[in-house]
Protein backbone atom coordinates (compact mmCIF):
# COMPACT_ATOMS: atom_id res chain seq x y z
CA UNK A 1 0.00 0.00 0.00
CA UNK A 2 1.45 3.49 -0.93
CA UNK A 3 1.53 5.88 1.85
CA UNK A 4 -0.70 8.98 1.82
CA UNK A 5 -0.39 12.55 2.94
CA UNK A 6 -2.87 11.62 5.63
CA UNK A 7 -0.47 9.24 7.01
CA UNK A 8 2.92 11.33 6.48
CA UNK A 9 1.57 14.85 7.63
CA UNK A 10 1.29 13.32 11.40
CA UNK A 11 5.15 11.89 11.23
CA UNK A 12 6.34 15.20 9.90
CA UNK A 13 4.46 17.25 11.93
CA UNK A 14 6.03 14.92 14.93
CA UNK A 15 9.42 16.10 13.56
CA UNK A 16 9.63 19.93 14.00
CA UNK A 17 12.63 21.23 15.85
CA UNK A 18 12.53 22.28 19.53
CA UNK A 19 12.79 25.68 19.17
CA UNK A 20 9.58 25.93 17.04
CA UNK A 21 7.71 23.22 19.94
CA UNK A 22 8.58 25.48 22.67
CA UNK A 23 6.91 29.16 20.99
CA UNK A 24 3.65 29.26 21.41
CA UNK A 25 1.25 32.12 20.66
CA UNK A 26 0.28 32.41 24.18
CA UNK A 27 3.57 33.21 25.51
CA UNK A 28 6.41 34.57 23.19
CA UNK A 29 3.96 35.83 20.24
CA UNK A 30 1.15 37.83 22.08
CA UNK A 31 3.22 39.30 24.21
CA UNK A 32 5.38 40.95 21.38
CA UNK A 33 2.56 41.37 19.47
CA UNK A 34 0.72 43.51 22.12
CA UNK A 35 4.11 45.72 22.60
CA UNK A 36 4.70 46.53 18.74
CA UNK A 37 1.37 45.66 16.94
CA UNK A 38 -1.49 46.34 18.82
CA UNK A 39 -2.04 50.35 18.19
CA UNK A 40 -2.21 49.53 14.92
CA UNK A 41 -3.83 45.88 14.57
CA UNK A 42 -6.02 46.41 17.94
CA UNK A 43 -9.75 45.52 19.00
CA UNK A 44 -10.18 49.38 17.15
CA UNK A 45 -9.46 47.69 14.14
CA UNK A 46 -11.68 46.26 11.19
CA UNK A 47 -11.25 42.15 10.31
CA UNK A 48 -9.97 41.73 6.81
CA UNK A 49 -12.75 41.84 4.81
CA UNK A 50 -13.70 45.85 5.76
CA UNK A 51 -10.31 46.46 6.10
CA UNK A 52 -9.89 45.75 2.22
CA UNK A 53 -13.44 47.28 1.30
CA UNK A 54 -12.47 50.47 2.87
CA UNK A 55 -8.08 50.27 3.07
CA UNK A 56 -7.48 53.61 2.08
CA UNK A 57 -10.20 55.12 4.96
CA UNK A 58 -8.48 52.65 7.66
CA UNK A 59 -5.12 53.51 6.71
CA UNK A 60 -5.52 57.06 6.88
CA UNK A 61 -6.35 56.32 10.72
CA UNK A 62 -3.51 54.47 10.94
CA UNK A 63 -5.23 51.29 11.43
CA UNK A 64 -4.86 47.93 9.38
CA UNK A 65 -6.90 44.65 9.82
CA UNK A 66 -7.92 43.18 13.27
CA UNK A 67 -5.45 40.55 14.82
CA UNK A 68 -5.99 40.75 18.06
CA UNK A 69 -6.51 36.94 18.77
CA UNK A 70 -4.90 33.63 18.16
CA UNK A 71 -7.66 32.72 15.54
CA UNK A 72 -7.79 36.32 13.72
CA UNK A 73 -3.68 36.11 13.44
CA UNK A 74 -3.69 32.70 11.94
CA UNK A 75 -5.59 33.59 9.52
CA UNK A 76 -2.56 35.85 7.79
CA UNK A 77 0.01 32.54 8.45
CA UNK A 78 -2.16 30.06 7.21
CA UNK A 79 -5.74 31.22 5.64
CA UNK A 80 -7.10 33.13 3.98
CA UNK A 81 -4.50 35.40 3.47
CA UNK A 82 -1.61 32.96 3.41
CA UNK A 83 2.19 34.17 3.91
CA UNK A 84 1.05 37.91 4.38
CA UNK A 85 1.95 37.70 8.42
CA UNK A 86 5.51 36.58 6.67
CA UNK A 87 5.85 38.92 4.19
CA UNK A 88 4.89 42.15 5.97
CA UNK A 89 7.39 40.97 8.80
CA UNK A 90 10.33 39.78 6.50
CA UNK A 91 13.41 41.54 7.32
CA UNK A 92 14.22 41.06 3.08
CA UNK A 93 16.85 38.14 3.12
CA UNK A 94 13.45 35.66 2.20
CA UNK A 95 11.82 38.33 -0.68
CA UNK A 96 12.67 37.84 -4.03
CA UNK A 97 13.50 41.75 -4.51
CA UNK A 98 15.78 41.58 -1.01
CA UNK A 99 13.31 44.27 0.42
CA UNK A 100 12.06 44.29 4.36
CA UNK A 101 8.31 44.01 4.58
CA UNK A 102 6.34 47.32 5.21
CA UNK A 103 5.93 45.66 9.08
CA UNK A 104 9.28 44.91 10.00
CA UNK A 105 10.53 48.29 10.99
CA UNK A 106 8.00 48.44 13.73
CA UNK A 107 9.55 45.01 15.19
CA UNK A 108 12.11 47.12 16.94
CA UNK A 109 14.04 50.25 17.27
CA UNK A 110 16.67 49.19 15.78
CA UNK A 111 18.00 46.38 13.99
CA UNK A 112 19.50 43.97 16.54
CA UNK A 113 15.93 44.51 18.79
CA UNK A 114 14.25 43.88 14.91
CA UNK A 115 15.97 40.66 14.46
CA UNK A 116 15.52 39.27 17.66
CA UNK A 117 11.90 40.00 17.19
CA UNK A 118 11.92 38.44 13.95
CA UNK A 119 13.79 35.31 15.61
CA UNK A 120 10.45 34.64 18.24
CA UNK A 121 7.89 34.77 14.82
CA UNK A 122 9.93 32.61 12.84
CA UNK A 123 10.17 30.11 15.94
CA UNK A 124 5.94 30.59 16.29
CA UNK A 125 5.77 29.81 12.82
CA UNK A 126 7.83 27.05 12.67
CA UNK A 127 11.10 25.74 11.10
CA UNK A 128 10.84 26.05 7.15
CA UNK A 129 6.95 27.37 7.43
CA UNK A 130 8.33 31.03 7.07
CA UNK A 131 7.16 31.02 3.19
CA UNK A 132 6.35 34.76 1.76
CA UNK A 133 3.57 32.69 -0.92
CA UNK A 134 0.16 33.12 -0.87
CA UNK A 135 -1.93 30.06 -0.89
CA UNK A 136 -2.15 29.09 -4.43
CA UNK A 137 1.44 29.21 -4.93
CA UNK A 138 2.19 26.31 -1.69
CA UNK A 139 2.61 23.15 -1.70
CA UNK A 140 1.06 20.78 1.05
CA UNK A 141 5.09 20.51 2.43
CA UNK A 142 4.84 23.86 2.46
CA UNK A 143 1.78 24.44 4.89
CA UNK A 144 2.79 21.35 6.82
CA UNK A 145 5.69 23.48 7.90
CA UNK A 146 3.72 26.47 9.37
CA UNK A 147 3.34 24.82 13.46
CA UNK A 148 1.76 28.14 15.18
CA UNK A 149 1.14 26.71 18.50
CA UNK A 150 -1.57 28.49 20.46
Amino acid sequence: MKPSLAMILPALLMTVPAQAEDSTYAKHVRPLWEAKCMACHGERSPYLAEFLSKKEHYTKLSLGPRMDSYPALVMYVGWPDTGAFMRRLDDGKNAKNGKPGNMYVHLGADEAERQKNLAVMKAWVGEGGWVLSKFKDLTREDLGKMQVKE
